[in-house]
Parts: C-alpha cells; structure tokens; sequence
C-alpha cells in the first residue's frame, strides 16, 4: 500500500504549525513529562524521549500515552479523508486521559471542518475485571489490576478538551462498557474507526459494531495489536472471518492500521 498523501496537511502552514505544537503537548515531549510511578515498561519514572515517541511508558500528567508516533498517524489518517472527502466520523474506543480524542478534534478545527464528530467512548471507569467465563488471555493481563492509573473519569477527559478550548458541539462522549453502549451508539458512517480497548472482548465488540460503519477509504487504526496479544487475536479472527485482506501497515512497535478497500 502506498504511503498516505497528506493533502490536506500541505494547504495550511499556520494549521500545521498548530497541529506539530499540539502532538508534542499532547505526549508531554515539549516539557519532558515523566513517567508515572506506576510505569509498566521502566523500573523508573525518568523521561526518555525514544520511550515516550513509541508510546512505551505511561506519563505522569499528559493526556495520552500512545506516543508521538501513534499521533502522528492519526494526524495523516484524519487528514487524509479530509482531503479525499471520504465521508464519516472520527471515534476512539479507549480514550485514557482523551489525549488521541483531543488531536482528532484539533484536526477538524484546523481545517475548518464543521460536518464531522469526534466520538469518545470509554467506560470512564478503566479495565474491566475479566470472570472465569472470559477470554483467557484478557484474564492473563489482568489489566483491571492497574486501574489507579487508567480509570479517567468523563468529567477529567471533559476538563482537559476545555484546556484546548476544543469541548463544543462536534464532540460527544459514550460513556460506559463497550458491549453495552456500541450497539445503539448513534454514529451513521465512520471515516476513522480507533481503537485502544486492550483486551479481546473490548476489541471485538468494538469491530462488530463499528467497522460496518467504516467507509472505503477509511481508516482502523489498533493501538495495542503488538503490545497485547488478546487484541491481535481479536483483530486476527475478525478479520479472517470477514475476508478483510487490506494490508496491516506498522506505525511502531505497538500500532498498526490499515485503509479500508470494500
């Protein structure tokens, strides 16, 4: 597959001065945030600019994880159905601190797009505690364990969009477990479907019930489906089972992406 063409990127150099500053806001590279004590990947807190552009530590106070890199896929990918006009709205299942969320709205209001949404679905409660019926590899992880640090109330992720003067009508939030609130979510058509839910069970509800919504043209983008092996699996067997050929492309170590072809 061919690199995507950032047509929409190239028309506006004061939007693209904007949207740069903002991605090393976001990630905390432009004041060297530290880790969080509870870091997953370091035994310490101390700032690593190579760490924090492959999203590979969770930081003390900036409003995403995934990294530079992971953001700046979404920049391309939100940019590129704007210049290519392929219809839909743009949704993170999995929002932490809605740092990811945060750029998506950026994006539309740098290029003065007004007919799009930014969806925001999370349980705002953190990982749910998988039972002895769930998948086994969701149990493995255990990530419920480390809810001190990933459960991010609505009214914080709400706090932090005010912060970029971005909370406004093209914004809306899905609070609650996935399985719960995807199925009658009111999203039409999706021009860029991303998601961060981790584990098997999050990630497979979230394709059942939204990449149907998904344009040609647009984009999935899956945050964890190298770091966490449950969400490969999900990804791996939808996938298979619908007959989805479209290339997997790395973003780094962790993400992959593909542009949806039929």
């Amino acid at each position: 597959m061919a690199p995507i063409v950032e047509t929409a990127k190239e028309t506006n150099s004061d939007s693209s001065l904007y949207l740069d500053l903002m991605i090393k806001v976001l990630a905390g590279t432009v004041y060297e945030d530290p880790a969080h004590r509870e870091n997953f990947s370091h035994r310490d807190s101390t700032y690593r600019e190579e760490v924090r552009n492959e999203g590979r530590d969770w930081p003390a106070n900036a409003h995403t994880m995934i990294g530079i890199k992971r953001l700046e896929n979404i920049r391309q990918c939100v940019e590129d159905v704007i210049g290519n006009n392929v219809p839909g709205d743009l949704v993170e299942t999995g929002v932490w601190r809605g740092g990811a969320c945060i750029l998506m709205r950026g994006i539309l209001r740098a290029h003065d797009v007004r007919d799009r949404t930014v969806w925001v679905a999370d349980s705002f409660q953190g990982i749910p505690d998988v039972g002895e019926d769930g998948y086994a590899g969701d149990r493995k992880m255990a990530l419920h364990r480390r809810n001190s640090v990933l459960a991010v109330s609505e009214e914080e992720v709400r706090r932090n969009f005010r912060n970029y003067d971005l909370l406004d009508e093209q914004v809306r939030f899905l609070p609650g477990w996935f399985k719960d609130t995807l199925p009658t979510a009111p999203i039409d058509t999706l021009a860029v479907l991303r998601m961060d839910g981790d584990l098997y069970e999050s990630t497979w509800d979230t394709l059942t019930n939204l990449y149907p919504k998904v344009s040609v043209g647009g984009y999935v983008i899956v945050d964890d489906y190298m770091m966490c092996p449950p969400c490969k699996d999900a990804v791996d067997e939808y996938r298979a089972k619908f007959d989805i050929a479209d290339e997997l492309i790395t973003i780094d170590r962790d993400g992959v992406y593909w542009q949806r072809t039929r």
